[in-house]
């Protein structure tokens, strides 16, 4: 232990620290103004300065290391005369403006020079004038107001490692500028906005909009748009969000950092586009199938806004009495089996669990499904099977600790950000990352990145683990998948690695497993991208045999923020809540007992075979919680069509979707910051989601209980809390968790030491045709780091700085067919085609092409089919050519 004292107060540290953050420790404030706490230490500001016994001259306490017996005092006459010095002198160019800037009442040198004086200045010299700009549409700089204090810039090429900012020129000229000129070229995570502690840097979002006395409140919650659970302040007004703002406080998975979306995309909640109303339809089914189309964004105010000749604003009572009634005359007629419901990520655990409990316990059906099944459902199930309970359940600091990352199946950096940023630290660090594909997110650590043949990830993968294993060996722990990896016959056609474009390298398999071999303490990202294929299993089953032989940590990317919770609450076709299966009787049983009904135990439908189920007839009627499938699964137009042929279609949104329209009646809900509840994350950590905004209208969870009521099921729950009181009574997952625990922040899994039980499954893997992909284009996904799903199309920074779905190409082949960016062309597949502006990307491979599924009319399921994978029942989209017309 070390001793030191600091202000006559004796304080013991287990580690050397530096002063500053002993004092930190112990309660006592040291001022700074290039000290942050997520940065590396700089002492460049000079304010921290303390009297350090023995020592001859002032010390920085942010760079001063303690030693025992140390004896510290940080406030002193002296201290404040050289403090007040110092402020003084970074007065002389300051403005002072205060009464103009949006920074006054939370700026750290106004609130230093009011405690230290500085009262009047002895340099008389005119202050330096440098042009307020507003060349970027997000982030206003004012560098007459910027101290130099380097705290943005540490945080843009230190933290977030987006390198995207310096400082230029020397001495009284130096001002902080993006590396691209007037405009920003970065991530707008707006990182640089939170540490910089004067009005140097300022969002557009909110200028000259309120002061920081005028909020009503702040509310700690979870961000809404992906599956790391970022803990993020929302900072209220007049029942509206003015700004969202991180708090660097060591808590939360994010540490107080954020991405574009958590930042700045909640602009959505006050859209005046927003449904405020139930509505019922009013047209007949034919004129219905008329007036529907896909990419008829323009209808879309006028049914918000007013009555329409499609539907009609009802009262809450009303639409809940015609569900009902409609409901059960279609389970009456033809039975439960004939419904299916669909669940989603963006809600909450809540949500969710009393919807599957109403579709199981009410409507006698086990057909409930959600969108997490184009990935993220599919693969974990898969891999929790083959390996074991919490097999994806890792801590996602524990990256940056990882001597060798391998990621495949998409850009963590665009998908889940600050997980990303995991990565980018682990490599600064010296850690190896080993990418198979695209990660453009990725491209500055240093990383082996390689192309593998189009398509062909599966094929790649079992041929490395086979050779990992002829090294290596096998463990002799799970016989399961070491039988297997006994069967594994690679492809002895599979052709060479392709390097990644002007990247300048020759790549191979065994550069790879000489890391993989060489790493002590391995990390496996896995994207959705791979899991979308017809054979998709191939991978996850390799993935599996890689992470078991190599004892690794298993990450999977989370696209929604509830992906894991939505599962672990029920919301799939062939398991109740906790993971236990709706076909094993003593499972059934507990669930029988308490909702007091018999729960039907054969295996419902997935999500595709639910749509396929409405386009046969042998599906009548749909609910859809929270989720936009015309839009969000492939092939929109056979989705859409389907939809139409339905008897009683119900939608419960914030918005008037592409599905919404096709209702027979759509409940308006709440949206993420407007209702309390849970989130569950891909750590499997559980986290409080908390209303901030204060809005007329019902929960997702609250809108069912009613109906439920009407069909003689009352659901006695007074609140969210009393929801999870009844998971955590039922579910083996979270016996005995209460929110007082989840607050705690130590809410994750095994939340009471009590991992699941099950038997680990036998690993069966069926390789389908060979196919050959090459000299034609092929069309992928992309996913924009300023983009997720289609709520931040509602979203106007968000839209400003991604306006709208480009076709994005590689270099090579927008020269082979004579393309340039901005041109626009006409990009069809057999399904269908759209008219779309060219953008091309270094980044992408050759043979494929990219669009984004995010924006009105112009999603990529739009132009993609599908294939299920017989195993995990994932839609394949792979090899869907296109063709692209100059127009």
């Amino acid at each position: 232990m070390i001793t030191v004292t600091i202000n006559g107060k004796d304080i013991k540290l287990e580690k050397p620290v530096t002063v500053f953050q002993a004092a930190r420790q112990a309660g006592i404030k040291i001022p700074a103004l290039c000290y942050h706490e997520e940065l590396e230490q700089w002492g460049g500001c000079r304010l921290c300065l303390v009297e350090i016994e023995k020592m001859p001259k002032l010390q920085a306490a942010c760079t001063a290391m303690v030693a025992d017996g140390m004896v510290v005092r940080t406030e002193s006459e002296i201290i404040s005369k050289v403090r007040r010095g110092i402020l003084e002198f970074i007065l002389i160019n300051h403005p002072l403006d205060c009464p103009y800037c949006d920074k006054a009442g939370e700026c750290e040198l106004q609130d230093l020079v009011h405690q230290y004086g500085a009262t009047a200045g002895r340099y008389t010299e005119p202050k330096m004038k440098i042009r307020q700009s507003f060349d970027d549409p997000i982030l206003s700089r004012n560098m007459e107001r910027c101290i130099v204090c380097t705290r943005c810039v540490r945080m843009c090429d230190g933290v977030q490692g987006a390198s995207a900012i310096y400082v230029i020129s020397r001495g009284n000229h130096s001002v902080v500028e993006p590396f691209s000129g007037g405009r920003y070229d970065c991530e707008y995570c707006g990182n640089c906005l939170t540490v910089c502690p004067v009005g140097a840097i300022l969002s557009r979002l909110y200028l000259h909009s309120y002061r920081p006395w005028q909020i009503d409140r702040e509310v700690e919650t979870i961000c809404g748009y992906c599956g790391v659970g970022c803990t993020l302040t929302i900072q209220v007004r007049s029942e509206s969000i003015n700004r969202i703002i991180p708090k660097f406080d060591g808590r939360g998975v994010n540490r107080g950092l954020l991405c574009s979306r958590g930042r700045f995309g909640y602009e959505f909640v006050d859209s005046p586009d927003r449904l405020t109303k139930p509505l019922i339809r009013i047209e007949t089914r034919d004129k219905r199938q008329e007036t529907s189309k896909y990419n008829n964004s323009s209808l879309e105010k006028s049914l918000v806004t007013r009555h329409s000749s499609l539907f009609r604003e009802v009262s809450w009572d009303e639409a809940i009495g015609f569900v009902a009634k409609r409901l059960k005359e279609i389970k009456d007629n033809y039975s439960g089996d004939a419904i299916g419901g669909i669940a989603s990520a963006r809600c909450t655990n809540e949500d969710n669990y009393v919807f599957q409990k109403f579709m199981r316990a009410v409507l006698s059906t086990n057909n409930i499904d959600s969108t997490a099944r184009l990935g993220y459902a599919g693969a974990q199930r898969f891999l929790e099977d083959v390996l074991g309970q919490g097999i994806t359940s890792n801590i996602i600091p524990g990256l940056k600790n990882s001597d060798t990352i391998f990621v495949l199946g998409g850009d963590p950096t665009a998908v889940n950000p600050i997980l990303g940023l995991q990565i980018r630290a682990a490599a600064k660090n010296g850690s190896k990352v080993i990418i198979i594909g695209s990660a453009r997110g990725l491209e500055k650590c240093k990383s082996l990145t390689i192309i593998p043949p189009l398509y062909q990830e599966a094929d790649v993968l079992e041929r490395l683990l086979k050779e990992i294993v002829e090294v290596k060996g096998l463990r002799g722990e799970k016989q399961a998948i070491e039988n297997w990896i006994k069967t594994i016959t690679p492809n002895s056609e599979l052709p060479g690695l392709a390097p990644r474009s002007g990247a300048g390298q020759t790549p191979n398999l065994a550069d790879i497993k000489e890391m993989l071999l060489k790493g002590q303490s391995i990390a496996i990202v896995l994207g959705r991208e791979v899991v979308q294929r017809s054979d998709g299993h191939r991978t996850l089953a390799a993935v599996a045999g890689l992470t078991y032989i190599l004892e690794a940590r298993l990450y999977l990317l989370s696209e929604r923020p509830n992906e894991q919770g939505l599962m672990d609450a029920g919301c799939l076709p062939d398991m109740l809540p906790g993971f236990r299966h709706v076909g094993i009787g003593n499972f059934r049983r507990r669930f029988d007992e308490a909702w007091g009904v018999s729960i039907p135990e054969r295996e419902g439908m997935s999500l595709m075979e639910m749509i396929e189920a409405v386009d046969r007839g042998s599906l009548k009627a749909l609910y859809v919680m929270g989720e936009n499938p015309v839009f969000n699964l492939p092939n929109s137009a056979f989705v859409e069509n389907a939809l139409k042929k339905l008897d009683f279609l119900v939608v419960q949104d914030i918005f008037l979707t592409e599905t919404a329209k096709l209702a027979d009646v759509v409940f308006p809900t709440l949206s993420w910051s407007e209702k309390d509840g849970t989130y569950t994350n891909l750590e499997r950590r559980i986290q409080r989601l908390r209303r901030a905004v204060m809005r007329d209208g019902m929960e997702d969870w609250k809108i069912i209980s009613e109906i439920s009521k009407r069909l003689k099921h009352p659901m006695l729950y007074a609140s969210a809390e009393d929801v999870f009181n009844e998971i955590s009574e039922l579910s083996p997952l979270y016996y005995g968790l209460t929110y007082k625990e989840i607050d705690s922040g130590k809410a994750i899994w095994p939340y009471r030491g009590e991992p699941l039980r099950g038997e680990v499954r036998e690993v069966a893997t069926v390789k389908g045709p060979g196919r050959l992909f090459s000299g034609k284009l092929y069309l992928s996904i992309e996913k924009p780091l300023f983009h997720s799903g289609t709520l931040s199309r509602r979203a106007g920074i968000l839209r400003q700085i991604y306006p709208d779905s480009l076709l994005k190409i590689a270099p090579e082949e927008a020269a082979r067919l004579g393309l340039s960016s901005g041109q626009k062309v006409r990009v069809s597949t057999k399904l269908s085609s759209m008219e779309m502006v060219i953008d091309i990307d270094p980044a992408l491979p050759e043979g494929i092409v990219t669009v984004s599924n995010n924006f009105e009319g112009l999603g990529a399921y739009r132009l993609l089919g599908y294939v299920l994978d017989p195993v995990t029942r994932v839609p394949g989209i792979e090899g869907w050519q296109v063709s692209i017309e100059k127009i």
